[in-house]
């Protein structure tokens, strides 16, 4: 490498542009941040090379990079690239964006020719495309927009820059002006661009995502549910607010409730883990109206309807609060096991469904479940143990000793485990040869799957039929957007007997947090992004034909409202006008008359009145000793101005200094000629004594018309 102590400072131009494209590849760069796809070395490697770049840019020293250094990289860059796609990334999407990043890495700390900035462009635009297929959350489009903005920005300076580089300038740029100068023609530009857009956003559905999808799985893992329970973890459960479900519940009276979302139901248990064998299950397809009955209806029941829209993961599982009886989905759903729901071809964008439920009832002893009772190969599934601990059967014995139904016993082994154990996230650091053993006699403290694996498995030593269920619990609700708020960090794992009489009974013997989540002020900040996040995926990601009818509907009823209103207005004036008073017409028609002047006069003089105005600043400017040759032109068009009150015009065929000449007055001519010798010297040779020299001169033109 060879070092260069300073770099040679840049035009104000071209240092805008420069600026513009390193920003133009740090929205990109950023746009894939927030989709979750890249590495930590990857983001830290690119944002110092950007940083560099920009130090260099700023005139810093910097070092720069040899040629054959460059060559020696990529090469070996493009050796690493089959490692990195068959053992480090294990796929084609994740191992070419490394290779993006790693190009542009090498671009940026090396540009210097025009081709080499080429390149940039072309992988800040693919960096913005990779984070299009990757993301489809809000933080997005504000990624879009900066884009959109530092494009502009970038493209006019280009532009400006290759012209100076065609033809030298024949006057000087103010060099503090142009940067205001283009930042203010960006900013115009690019909100005219997203005003258009936004016009034509109404009338187009989105096809990009759709043409896009099957270049990349949009998936990601759904932390803290699966299928199945491992008690064999080691280490400690890791907290995340990741939403991963947004639920509008009907009635305002039930977005309180303390509801559990179940996902899946687990009935075998071999001593370690909670699992279903696989179950090819039932086709069930939605009718014309999109509605797939899913159970009997109970009039007498608690009822509850909602709306889901579970964001994309790597899960298929569909989530319900209480005993789902119809389900309205446009897609086939399997039903495999026992209540258990999985979506067949879920959408990219995620899974939307509407749901009718039956709640558990309030009073214990009425009826909440299916009647059915259950077969002998399910009463078999549902009490089937591996070889346990003897004291574990002993222990549920102990605790139900004096009770005899299903229903006490299971209540009873509910509070005990709530009450003699402790909730905490750390888990063995060593992996234990009988887990539920060590949970409930040595550690005695544990997450949610321990208490609902002790449960289940101590009710069927006792003959009770059980099974573990994974789901998460209510959530939060989002006042701004009147939605429920499910977070990963809601996961949650609870049991459900089979009773005599009820069917299956939720239980949860999980005692609560001792450290629960505080309403903080970052939380109620959360409200509003998450509320921005919902109208993000509800009007842009998955807008289509529906959402284009409901504005259409919005905007005919507002316009019938208006037009209404109008004829409202219209009829109480033609009533009012029968004692309609010359006194009135007088009151109302003088004023209405004056305002008409007014606004004719205005219409008249206010563009003269403007540019007199702007004329007035580089007359103040050149006073004061600070004009530049920008404002050379200002001033000779205000000598103009003047010579036009005269009567005199300049034809536009004739240089300034031949204009002089011709005029017929000799005194004014030397004026003038005068005027334009001191104007040149402004202009072309930025003499700042020709500015004083242009207002003395102007004052004697101002006298003399």
């Amino acid at each position: 490498m060879a070092s260069a102590p300073v770099a040679h400072p840049a035009s104000p131009v071209d240092q805008f542009f420069q600026f513009s494209l390193l920003g133009l590849l740090g929205a990109g760069y950023l746009a894939v941040v927030g989709s979750g796809y890249l590495d930590i070395a990857t983001i830290l490697v690119t944002a110092a090379a950007l940083m560099l770049r920009a130090l260099q840019v700023a005139g810093l020293p910097y070092i720069r990079v040899s040629p054959l250094v460059v060559t020696i990289l990529t090469l070996a860059y493009f050796a690493f690239y089959p490692i990195d796609y068959f053992y480090i990334s294990h796929s084609f999407i994740p191992a070419t964006v490394h290779l993006v990043f790693f190009v542009a890495v090498v671009k940026i700390l090396t540009a210097s020719t025009e081709r080499d900035y080429l390149y940039l462009k072309i992988i800040a635009f693919l960096e913005l495309l990779a984070a299009c297929i990757l993301s489809s959350s809000l933080n997005f489009f504000l990624f879009l927009v900066m884009f959109l903005l530092l494009g502009v920005a970038m493209f006019a300076s280009a532009e400006i820059r290759r012209s100076a580089q065609r033809r030298p300038l024949t006057a000087k740029v103010s060099e503090r002006a142009i940067g205001y100068r283009l930042a203010g023609l960006v900013c115009f530009v690019s909100l005219s661009i997203l005003l258009i857009t936004s016009a034509l956003f109404v009338f187009l559905p989105r096809t990009a995502r759709a043409a896009f999808q099957h270049f990349v799985s949009h998936k990601y893992h759904l932390a803290g549910f699966s299928g199945e329970v491992n008690l064999t973890q080691t280490g400690e459960i890791q907290r995340e607010d990741t939403p991963v479900m947004r639920v509008l519940i009907d009635k305002e009276k039930d977005r309180h409730l303390p509801l559990k979302w179940r996902g899946l139901s687990l009935a075998e248990f071999n001593g370690r883990r909670w699992f279903n064998s696989y179950d090819r299950g039932e086709i069930l397809k939605p009718d014309e109206s999109s509605q797939i009955p899913l159970a009997r209806r109970h009039d007498k029941e608690r009822q509850i309807s909602y709306a889901v829209h579970l964001v994309d993961s790597d899960t298929d599982a569909l989530f319900f609060a209480g005993t789902p009886e119809f389900l309205r989905i446009d897609t086939p759903i399997n039903r495999y096991g026992i209540d258990n729901l999985r979506v067949i071809n879920p959408n990219s964008a995620g899974i939307n469904y509407q749901v009718y439920s039956r709640l558990d009832p309030l009073d214990p002893e009425s009826f909440s479940g299916d009647l059915t009772p259950l077969t002998p190969k399910q009463q078999q599934l549902y009490l089937t143990l591996p070889s346990l601990d003897e004291r574990i059967p002993a222990l549920a014995r102990q605790i139900t000793l004096l009770e005899h139904r299903p229903g006490d016993q299971a209540r009873v082994l509910e509070h005990y485990l709530r009450t003699h154990y402790a909730y905490t996230l750390e888990l063995p650091q060593t992996e234990l040869a009988d887990p539920l053993a060590t949970f409930l006699f040595d550690r005695r403290k544990g997450h949610c799957e321990y208490f609902a694996s002790a449960l289940a498995v101590m009710l069927r030593t006792l003959g009770v039929p059980a099974r573990v269920v994974t789901g998460f619990q209510s959530g939060i609700y989002n006042p701004v957007s009147g939605l429920q708020i499910i977070r990963s960090s809601d996961a949650h794992s609870w049991v459900e007997a089979w009773l005599p009489y009820r069917g299956w009974t939720t239980f949860d013997p999980t005692p609560p947090d001792p450290n629960p989540p505080k309403l903080s002020l970052w939380t109620k900040m959360s409200f509003y992004i998450d509320a921005a996040e919902s109208f993000w995926q509800d009007w842009v990601v998955n807008y289509n034909l529906d959402r284009q009818l409901q504005i259409a509907t919005n905007i005919e009823r507002q316009s019938r409202h208006v037009s209404a209103n109008w004829l409202e207005q219209l009829t109480r004036i033609s009533k009012g006008l029968h004692g309609f008073s010359l006194a009135d017409a007088k009151r109302i028609g003088i004023p209405l008359l004056v305002i008409l002047i007014l606004a004719a006069l205005a219409h008249q003089f206010a563009g003269q009145a403007w540019a007199w105005w702007l004329s007035l600043r580089p007359v103040k400017k050149a006073r004061r000793g600070e004009a530049n040759s920008s404002d050379a032109t200002l001033l000779y068009e205000r000598m103009l101005r003047i010579l036009k009150r005269r009567g005199i015009e300049k034809p536009p065929w004739l240089t300034p200094m031949e204009f002089a000449r011709v005029l017929p007055e000799p005194s004014l001519s030397l004026l003038v000629e005068d005027f334009t010798s001191a104007y040149n010297a402004l202009r072309f040779g930025g003499n700042a004594e020709g500015a004083a020299r242009i207002v003395r001169i102007l004052s004697q033109l101002e006298t003399r018309s």
